[in-house]
């Protein structure tokens, strides 16, 4: 699968990790937009990290396979829902 593809992925996902937690995390949340913002943030974000620890889910033919789409939509959208859930925590703490 290439980079871009794979990033395009992520981000989506990370956005929609991010508005998934906010919706859990009702008093986490950042409002939509803000959620989403910061879920394509974490999307990309874990998208690198699972990069940098070189995990892959894919069947290494390079190609845009079942199993590297999956992974790229789970390191997306945790990434996102984590840095949503992280970012809303510390407004949280701050407002106090």
């Amino acid at each position: 699968m290439s980079n871009t593809l794979a990033l395009i992925i992520q981000l989506v996902s990370g956005a929609l990790g991010g508005n998934g937690a906010g919706a859990i995390l009702k008093k986490l949340s950042l409002g939509t937009i803000l959620n989403s913002i910061v879920g394509i943030l974490g999307g990309g974000l874990g998208g690198w990290l699972m990069k940098l620890l070189n995990i892959s889910i894919s069947s290494g033919g390079g190609g845009a396979d079942i199993g590297s789409i999956l992974g790229n939509v789970a390191a997306g959208g945790v990434g996102g829902g984590a840095l949503m859930g992280i970012i809303g925590g510390i407004k949280k703490l701050i407002s106090k």
